[in-house]
């Protein structure tokens, strides 16, 4: 892994060079190309800790500061706290790497520190195809190990697109799975007797909480917490509050942050507020009695993907702010909240024109950014004086 990093790492460059292309050009900007950013609150400047990472996905925090990422063709790496040449982590579920799909998320137990457990999602292949599916296993020095599938999305479906997938755990230790809708079987986002387009909610080892919010009812999936989803890639709990937020790809328009609430209802297809691909209309309702309105929602579409709430000290005018990945818009968008309602948006990174995969708070109260391409980033933001 580490020879395979190293000539992702060269490869890309030497491509770009004979090319003689700009460094806006997508998987061959450097962080060390960027000048200083001067953003509304704050000047920061993006540090690159590790370069040619195979379309990054995922990442976590160890206690000790060391970083976890997810590559989604590739496998989980381990870099130190300052990041440079990462080492391969073994043990690994089998997970089917094509299209959207491969090895997705990765978060921490809540109690790691002293039972070393840490969970991953991904696309797993079954009978009628494919699905999201998430993995526990304990980090043993380099390697997983006493790894078990906890879940498994019903059914399995063809086709590569809309695993979703996020993983946040909420103060009363449920772990929450966000679905997508797979692509081709969005009008099954509304039917809750499947996982397709739902965010589900799972005791730690995989069980069903009691108090889920179907749980005795007939035809319904028990692990369902919410549905009518299209494909959910960002999904935090907001700090000093049990309320997990979430944000889902529109097709062309329609983006949505939404704000999880049991047994809700999201609406996706019957109500949307972007159109098909191909400018065929999906709905012509963008409201509905019984289904949830997002917080915002964007038109064109920004692609998000990741999202955290900055409560650090290092940045201490963003705090309370909620930072969202933007894959087609290839920036980091930061919101300004006043409780639930969005009072302001700040675009950052534009002209790094890198597409944003995922976006954390790390333990030193700096945030942590990955780039999502063949020649991916994990990048540091810093104050600058």
């Amino acid at each position: 892994m580490l020879l395979q990093f190293k000539q992702l790492k060269a490869l890309p460059k030497a491509f770009c060079a004979a090319l003689a292309l700009s460094v806006a050009v997508s998987g061959c900007a450097s962080a060390a190309d960027l000048p200083v950013q001067r953003s509304e609150r704050h000047a920061f400047r993006a540090v690159a800790l590790a370069e040619g990472l195979a379309h990054p996905w995922g990442l976590a925090f160890l206690p000790d500061r060391r970083i976890l990422v997810t590559e989604r063709e590739g496998g989980l790496l381990l870099f130190g706290a300052d990041g440079g040449e990462p080492v391969s982590v073994s043990g690994l579920p089998e997970f089917h790497a094509s299209g959207q799909g491969g090895l997705l998320d990765v978060a921490l137990h809540p109690g790691f520190a002293s039972n070393g457990l840490l969970y991953l999602s991904y696309s797993g292949r079954g009978a009628g195809g494919a699905g999201t599916e998430v993995a526990r296993a304990r980090l043993s020095g380099n390697s997983l190990v006493g790894l078990e599938v906890i879940f498994r999305q019903q059914p399995k479906v063809s086709g590569g697109r809309h695993f979703g997938s996020r993983l946040a755990f909420a103060p009363d230790g449920t772990l929450f799975v966000s679905m997508g809708d797979r692509g081709g079987y969005m009008e099954e986002a509304q039917n809750p007797a499947n996982h397709i387009g739902t965010v589900v909610r799972l005791n730690d080892d995989g069980t069903v909480p009691a108090d889920n919010p179907f749980v005795g009812r007939p035809g319904v999936r028990p692990e369902i917490y919410s549905y009518g989803h299209r494909n959910v890639q960002g999904m935090a709990l907001r700090p000093g509050t049990d309320v997990i937020w979430t944000h889902e790809h529109g097709p062309r328009g329609g983006d949505e942050v939404n704000i999880l609430r049991p047994g809700r209802n999201y609406g996706w297809p019957a109500i949307t507020y972007g159109i098909d691909y191909s400018g065929a209309i999906i709905s012509d309702k963008t409201a509905a009695p019984g289904m949830e309105q997002p917080v915002i929602y964007w038109v064109p579409s920004i692609a998000p993907s990741g999202m955290d709430f900055y409560v650090g000290d290092r940045f201490p005018r963003w705090r309370g702010d909620l930072f969202v990945g933007a894959l087609a818009g290839s920036h980091l968008r930061r919101l300004t909240l006043e409780g639930d309602r969005v009072t302001g948006q700040e675009v950052l990174l534009e002209e790094f024109g890198e597409r944003i995969r995922a976006v954390k708070q790390g333990p030193d109260g700096l945030l942590y950014v990955l780039t999502d391409s063949y020649d991916g980033q994990l990048l540091r933001l810093e104050p600058s004086e």
